[in-house]
């Protein structure tokens, strides 16, 4: 009879930790940009909730739109730009009460970090072979190189010329391997690749650049969505954020 107890009771107990493993797995969607500050503030967020597993998915805005929209698991989504966010909110697809901006960016041109390009301004840029943008119609940091330059007069002039990037990371990668002439990143990107690039100048004639942060409406652990939400906008979070180059929201 003890032994028949016994069983139960570890029946009992295997079923409550399955439970709470289940229950404390939190799935974050976050922009390619956000990867190195994001893999730091995953461990510390563990840390701070023993138990509990981040999972990290990094790519372009709009790529983890698509994925959520098709049914990919979610808890947190974090955007670098307005236009996918307000998509994902127009969707039902973020509880909107949870929508905060919590980082902003500066799009910059770099170049490799032995380029002799003499390159003074944005016109400048048509004296230039091959250039890398991120894919405007789905990497946010494109839709804004497309505007800055757009402003310039100088979008359509330089079509011959783009190497488009499935994401911002790509670009960076293609000019830190010098198979570009330059290319468009966010001010963060360029700091953690280090003496692989050179910042030429900083981009203007774009919105702000701005990223929201949203609980996904199909979470089915919104309470720890949130707790991960609040973390990112706490002075612990934001101290993360800024030691990547993230300045506050403005």
């Amino acid at each position: 009879m003890k032994k028949k107890v016994l069983l139960v009771l570890c029946g009992l107990l295997l079923t409550s930790l399955t439970s709470r493993a289940l229950a404390e797995e939190l799935t974050v969607s976050a922009a390619a940009s956000l990867t190195n500050a994001f893999t730091e503030l995953k461990g510390d967020f563990e840390k701070a909730h023993p138990g509990v597993k981040v999972s990290t998915n990094f790519a372009a805005s709009n790529p983890l739109l698509q994925q959520i929209k098709e049914g990919a698991p979610a808890d947190v989504l974090h955007s670098a730009d307005q236009a996918t966010m307000n998509k994902a909110q127009e969707d039902k697809l973020i509880d909107p009460s949870t929508r905060r901006d919590f980082v902003s960016n500066s799009l910059v041109m770099i170049v490799p970090a032995d380029s002799k390009a003499s390159i003074a301004s944005v016109r400048d840029l048509e004296k230039l072979e091959r250039l890398a943008v991120g894919n405007p119609d789905s990497v946010p940091a494109g839709r804004y190189t497309r505007d800055s330059l757009a402003s310039a007069g100088l979008w359509e002039k330089l079509q011959s010329k783009y190497i488009f990037g499935q994401s911002v990371r790509q670009v960076l990668d293609y000019v830190s391997r010098g198979e570009v002439d330059a290319g468009f990143v966010y001010g963060t990107d360029a700091k953690q690749a280090g003496d692989k690039v050179r910042v030429v100048m900083k981009m203007e004639g774009h919105e702000p650049v701005l990223y929201p942060v949203a609980v996904v409406s199909a979470s089915s652990h919104k309470k720890l969505a949130q707790e991960f939400v609040d973390f990112i906008l706490s002075p612990a979070g934001r101290t993360v954020l800024e030691k990547y180059g993230f300045d506050e929201p403005r």
